[in-house]
């Protein structure tokens, strides 16, 4: 996103003067200010007033949508991984990210105010609907003004989307107000008609806004094949939420997912990065500072010395590390699953997890024998893993899974605070590729060939064998969850490809699994050769209660040892108390009164 963006707060005023040699009243504007009247006129214009929306959008807390990474400090909390802590995926304990602990534990409660990613920015609707009110104004062709427009309701339907799926009914508005606008002091529309209004911004932004906006894949502007993956994206959930908890149509919104992502599929330019290099090619392009060109990043944000910066790569810790259940979600080389391969070679020895496994394990998390390889931590000659309160310092995890994928040392040494440039990825095709195999499993008309452009592209980048129909293996891990061994295994696809891209907590609350987030988080295994490896670390161990067998048990102790995921209010955030106070018509959501 470019960073000379220019914000413009529009005086209206109008100045009559009264002509000594008639009564006609002349209309003027000072020659050195912008105003309402004077400022649509030219397609730039057009562009500059979208660039203060994009503007608002860097604000990643209040507008969580094209989640980058928060500068200074915040770059902690406010980031796109960090979106992950909220699920079963990550294991914080980093006192400053309790607000994590507590969604992921159950144990959050109805806020004064908004809370992080919560019930905000609706000044960013605001600056969206003046736009859409004032585009067409502009002397310039149909066309041209429909570009704006395009990028304007791409960012309004993508917005509510996100509040609907937090909150629920919304306060949907669709164009600007004043101090008495009688929308003040209306009650939430109610989720299906908002969600109506949001496809039809979806649809004016897939067919309005270019192609190409000619900056060569620059992160600079939306274009068409990004809103046809948000549409795809939103249109899934959507699909799955009305589904899974029996709220409505779910098969108009998941054919709407398959057929955005089929035609950014079969028209657009992208395509699966890949150098044939299944040891490095999963992880390779997320760990780079300039994505410009790469063919299958569809939209992501740049950060540049002296421009914007982050400091996101110094606060890896903060996330606690990988959990056990992530872990053992990534199949054997022979494409089963750890509880039927003969394959495994099981954990007692931690280098052993890493054996015989899908290639995206080890480049998502840290090998011993990578330390080098990664420079981690910044070359520091520890040996890792390390766990938290072990002597001798270096980078420490809760479980003993150190974190690799987004891992950039050269974007740390040698740096000051906040000058790092760390990018974001918003939008890839892969994310295409798995909501299309997803919304026709769960249609039940996927065929052999729609795996095979979709699911098995993704298992070829990294070579692993194939998905086929009539040969999808039965993990007894996922026999409680009332779905196919297809959907399971798509939906372990998902997280695989997807980790630390801010999908799982949205994932497993639009499939209804949030009883999931009840499953204590675990790391590595933990046995004589643990005590003796990992001496002095003061973290607890628990039984797992499917295996039998000792693991660290990351929340042991602490306010959030036994999460509880209450059905009838959780898949849902309370509305802030001051919002209420300002406005009884919005009314608590279920279960939060």
């Amino acid at each position: 996103m470019k960073s000379n963006i220019l914000k413009f707060s529009f005086a209206l005023g109008v100045t009559f003067l009264v002509s000594g040699c008639n009564d006609e009243f002349l209309e003027r504007y000072p020659l050195d200010q912008i105003t309402n009247e004077t400022f649509w006129n030219s397609e730039n214009d057009l562009a500059v007033y979208n660039n203060s929306i994009y503007n608002i959008a860097r604000n990643d807390v209040a507008v969580p949508i094209m989640m980058g990474h928060t500068e200074g400090f915040n770059s902690h909390f406010g980031n796109i991984y960090a979106q992950d802590e909220f699920s079963d995926n990550l294991a914080p304990r980093e006192p400053r990210h309790v607000r994590f602990q507590q969604v992921r534990a159950g144990k959050h409660n109805v806020p004064s105010n908004p809370e992080w990613f919560g019930y905000q920015g609706w000044n960013f609707i605001r600056a969206i609907n003046v736009g859409l009110e004032n585009y067409n104004r502009a002397q310039i062709p149909q066309a041209a003004k429909d570009k704006y427009a395009g990028e304007a309701q791409l960012f309004r339907g993508w917005f509510y989307a996100e509040k609907v799926q937090k909150f629920g009914d919304v306060p949907y508005v669709d164009r600007s107000l004043n101090i008495d606008s009688e929308e003040l002091y209306a009650a939430r529309m109610p989720r299906a008609e908002a969600m109506k209004k949001i496809l039809d911004d979806l649809n004016f932004a897939s067919t309005k806004l270019p192609n190409n906006w000619g900056d060569g894949n620059a992160p600079g502007r939306l274009n068409r094949w990004a809103a046809l993956l948000v549409k795809a994206r939103l249109c899934l959930y959507e699909g799955t939420w009305n589904k899974y908890h029996n709220a409505g149509d779910s098969k108009m919104w998941l054919e709407e997912a398959v057929k955005a992502a089929k035609e950014l599929m079969d028209k657009g330019p992208y395509r699966l990065y890949s150098t044939g290099n299944p040891e490095n090619d999963y992880n390779a392009y997320h760990r780079v500072l300039d994505l410009t060109g790469n063919p299958e990043v569809i939209y992501w944000r740049k950060y540049k010395s002296g421009v914007i910066n982050n400091h996101i790569q110094s606060y890896f810790n903060y996330t606690g590390g990988a959990t056990k259940s992530l872990v053992e979600d990534y199949l054997c080389t022979d494409g089963l699953p750890i509880s039927l391969s003969p394959l495994y070679k099981g954990d007692e020895q931690f280098e052993n997890i890493f054996e015989n496994r899908d290639p995206r394990l080890r480049q998502t998390v840290l090998h011993p024998a990578d330390t080098k390889k990664y420079n981690y931590h910044l070359g520091d000659g520890r040996t890792y893993p390390r766990l938290l309160g072990m002597p001798g310092g270096g980078l420490q995890t809760t479980t003993g899974y150190h974190i690799i994928k987004h891992y950039n040392a050269d974007d740390m040494i040698g740096k000051a605070f906040n000058t790092g440039e760390t990018p974001a990825i918003t939008l890839r095709f892969a994310e295409a590729l798995l909501i299309y195999a997803e919304a026709l499993a769960e249609l039940g008309t996927i065929s052999q060939g729609d795996l095979d452009i979709s699911i098995n592209k993704l298992r070829d980048r990294v070579k692993m064998p194939h998905m086929t129909l009539g040969n999808i293996p039965v993990d007894p891990r996922y026999a409680k969850d009332g779905i196919s061994p297809l959907i399971a295994e798509i939906r372990r696809e998902r997280r695989i490809e997807l980790f630390m891209e801010g999908h799982r907590y949205t994932d497993l609350k639009r499939w209804k699994q949030g009883k999931k987030l009840e499953i204590p988080s675990m790391g590595i295994r933990w046995n004589a050769d643990a005590q003796a490896r990992f001496k002095g670390t003061n973290m607890k161990t628990s039984i797992d209660p499917v295996s039998g067998k000792e693991y660290i048990d990351v929340f042991k102790g602490t306010d959030f040892e036994n999460p509880v995921f209450n059905e009838a209010k959780h898949y849902l955030w309370p509305i802030p108390l001051n919002t209420l106070a300002q406005n009884p018509a919005i009314k608590q959501n279920p279960g939060w009164e």
